[in-house]
This record gives structure tokens, sequence and C-alpha cells, in this order.
């Protein structure tokens, strides 16, 4: 069965996108990497070191032959901050592809929505295929869709936070209203919540710390990988109605009769 992922002009076979920070190592995060069977690793732009001794930054360690980048806004506060690092992105890395995240708050990560829109607006005009993190807001949601947003990438819950999906009504009303993917970003923390996530429906999943602070985070990217590819099967395959009480696997018809004992 062929079931593609399109954003924009880009498809993808694989629905596990991952992040590139938080690794013990490079080698370990290399490794996670193909263990996931990703095909998209995120880079946050503002965290790459262009001034390592090594002459070598993060993007080195990246195979831009296996995995498509997706560079990310992460650390701005402000749509300016966000436009420009984004710019800054397409230089630097020669695609159109930009996660936006414009964080509104410093401890919880939440998003700035008023920044976010303003932002979105203005790279989608300037020829970006824009990703946008967002709250999971199906109002937000919708209208980053309809400032052409070619995704949008609601929380599953704070960044890092490992939680889970905490508001999966919120979730199902995003996928049924929305006519682009939805990604769901951020509080993945293990294989059954990435699981719970494709089994809403959703288009894929986002995540780094669920995968880059496990015990092993080579094992952990497998199980994602799939966790990811169960949950998206039994939400095609379509689960049983659930019911308030017991309904018997087999026919009660046509029993094998016994005489009562005299």
């Amino acid at each position: 069965m062929q079931d593609i992922l399109r954003i924009g002009k880009h498809e993808f076979t694989s629905r596990l996108i991952v992040g590139s920070g938080k690794y013990p190592s490079l080698d370990v995060m290399q490794a996670a990497h193909a263990a996931s069977g990703t095909q998209m690793v995120t880079v946050a732009i503002r965290r790459i070191n262009l001034d390592d001794k090594s002459g070598k930054t993060l993007l080195d360690y990246i195979d831009r032959t296996r995995y498509t980048i997706l560079p990310n806004t992460a650390g701005c506060y402000s749509a300016k901050e966000a436009v420009l690092t984004a710019q800054l992105a397409r230089e630097l890395v020669e695609t159109d592809l930009i996660k936006l995240e414009v964080i509104g708050d410093a401890d919880t990560l939440y998003p700035d929505t008023r920044e976010t829109l303003a932002a979105a607006a203005e790279l989608v005009r300037d020829g970006f295929t824009v990703l946008p993190y967002v709250i999971d807001d199906p109002v937000a949601c919708k209208q980053l869709e309809e400032e052409g947003c070619a995704a949008v990438m609601p929380l599953a819950a704070p960044i890092g936070s490992g939680l889970g999906v905490c508001n999966p009504y919120s979730i199902r009303i995003i996928k049924e209203r929305a006519k682009v993917p939805v990604i769901v970003d951020a509080g993945v923390g293990t294989a059954s919540d990435a699981a719970i996530a494709m089994e809403l429906g959703v288009d894929a999943v986002l995540m780094n710390t669920g995968i880059a602070a496990a015990k092993e985070p080579v094992l952990m990217a497998e199980a994602m990988k799939r966790a990811i590819e169960a949950g998206r099967l039994a939400f095609l395959a379509g689960r049983m109605e659930k019911r308030l009480y017991a309904n018997a696997s087999s026919p009660m018809r046509d029993l094998i009769s016994v005489e009562p004992s005299s």
C-alpha cells in the first residue's frame, strides 16, 4: 500500500520527523536517525555554531542525501526574529521548508499565536513552505491554514515534557477540519504516545526529546518508528466501536446442548 505524506511539493513515505538536539553524542544522533526510519530531520538554525574550530557544523553530521533538512526558528520570540532566521536558513540550507516557531512564554515554551500568524503570512508571501508550531487550538490552526501554511503542527504537550497527547479531542477536531497535513509536534514521551497521536488520524509526528533523552536513544528511535507505523495502520483500518457491555466473540446460536442432570 502506497501511503505518501505530502507537504507542499515535498513527498515522504516516513511519517516520523525527528530532531537533532540533546543527544549524548553526534554518533548516537546519527544512529538514532537511521533507526527511526525518518526522511526529515529538523535543525535549530539559531543554535548552529558557525565558528566551530573543527570547521564543521551540526549540518555536516546529517546525511543530506538521505534526509531532508527542516530548518526551524527555535529561540525566536517575535515575528521579525523568526522571518530573519527563516531567510538565513534558506541561504544556509538551500530549502524552501521552514518549521516556524515563535515562542510566547519562556517557561511553557507555548507559541505566541499572534506573532506566529504574522510571521507565517510574511513567509508564505516570500515563497516558503511553512510548517508552524501552534497551540492545540482548532481556530488558530484554521487561521494558519488560511494564511497559506503547507501544514499545521499543534503541540501534544509542552516541548520536552514527555506528557503525551494531553488534549486528544482538540487534535481530532483540528484534523477533521484541516485541509493540510496535521503534524503533532512536541510532548511525545514514549512509543505509545506516538501511536495514540497517529490513531487520532494525524498525518505525522515530530519529536526530539522523546528519543534523545531516552536511556537508549537508538532503541527508542526504532520503537518510535514502529509505533508511528502501527498507529497509522490502526487509523486506516478503523477501530471497532466501544461498548458499555460485553459482546461475545463467538455466535450464541446453535450451541451444544447439555442435558440437565437427574
